[in-house]
């Protein structure tokens, strides 16, 4: 009799990555250290990286060695929706276990949420994310310092650390490749209309990077959340988590708008009144020093920017799919 067929992966993790080799392989050292049996998981990046680094360090790092790491590449240019697809749909596993290439988790992590999803069976499970501790010196360094803080289960779904039954993302074809930053919460939206549970497990945990965006990235991808209204008219039950009656993605989008709607007025008071509420909700914490405050102080025309391309790409998507969210 020849051998028994070795049983495969409990748990599949599912990383999209673009040109950021370096913290692709803080994240693959981090799952190195993973405390679940080996025999349990194993790793599936699709990347469309330019540069050869990341390849190289796919190939090379000990995780391809020891089997358990698999990549997958595509051409340039493509969102991270349509990697995540061709990477689930390669993994072995019946549970996808979702992050990024700038995360770190700790290394009970992928323990954590084979257990959560086991005691959740067909229910997405979606974890904790805080900034990484180790970066936690540089989040107010700059004035465009970026990181994730989640509370799970939030709406928005965001599949920095969030497991699916493989059944399920079957069942609703995955993400839908054409959408751009809000592939995670549509692809949510629609596996809970399906008929799957969605559930937090706070105790697993993952790290997020701190990192410096430059202006012009900021300022990018604030207006790349121009599908969100799409999202939203399809699936109105986020309007539960939005702001201002449900118009408004952020409280500070409908604080603006009322700004504006002061400025309008052509009164100088009451144009200040109204703006008031959005200054202390766009400025940032660096302490009750006074050297604090002028430096939050001097930040708030890139706040108000950042703001002004959000609300402008959000009435784009408005207009575009004809209903109001903010």
């Amino acid at each position: 009799m020849g051998e028994p067929a070795r049983a495969g992966p409990a748990i599949s993790v599912v990383v999209p990555s673009h040109d950021r080799p370096l913290r692709l392989r803080w994240m693959l050292n981090a799952l190195e250290d993973q405390t679940l049996a080996r025999d349990q998981w194993e790793v599936v990046v699709c990347h469309d990286s330019r540069g050869p680094e990341t390849g190289e360090l796919l190939r090379g790092h000990p995780l391809a060695g020891a089997g358990l790491l698999r990549e997958l590449t595509i051409e340039a240019g493509h969102g991270p929706g349509i990697k995540r697809n061709l990477a689930w749909r390669a993994a072995r596993a019946p549970l996808i276990a979702f992050t990024d290439d700038d995360c770190r988790p700790p290394p009970e992590w992928l323990a954590g949420a084979l257990a959560a999803a086991r005691a959740n069976p067909g229910a997405i499970v979606q974890g904790r994310t805080q900034p990484d501790p180790d970066e936690l010196g540089v989040l107010h360094a700059g004035p465009r310092m970026r990181s994730q803080e989640i509370d799970p289960p939030v709406l928005w779904s965001q599949t920095c650390n969030i497991v699916y039954p493989r059944a399920v993302l079957e069942a609703v074809a995955g993400f839908d490749d054409d959408l751009d930053w809000v592939e995670d919460v549509e692809l949510a939206c629609r596996a809970r209309a399906a008929g799957a549970p969605y559930v937090g497990a706070p105790d697993v945990l993952t790290y997020h990077a701190v990192d410096s965006v430059s202006l012009r990235g900021v300022f990018r991808a604030a207006w790349r959340w121009r599908d969100l209204p799409g999202v939203v008219a399809a699936h109105p039950e986020l309007r539960a988590a939005a702001a201002g009656g449900g118009y408004f993605w952020k409280p500070r989008h409908a604080r603006l708008a009322l700004a504006l709607a002061g400025l309008a007025t052509r009164r100088p008071l009451v144009g200040a009144l109204a703006a008031v509420p959005w200054a202390l909700e766009a400025m940032p914490a660096y302490g009750p020093s006074v050297r604090g405050r002028i430096r939050a102080a001097t930040e708030l025309p890139m706040q108000l920017g950042l703001d002004l391309v959000e609300l402008a790409g959000m009435a784009a998507g408005s207009v575009r799919h004809r209903t109001v969210f903010l």
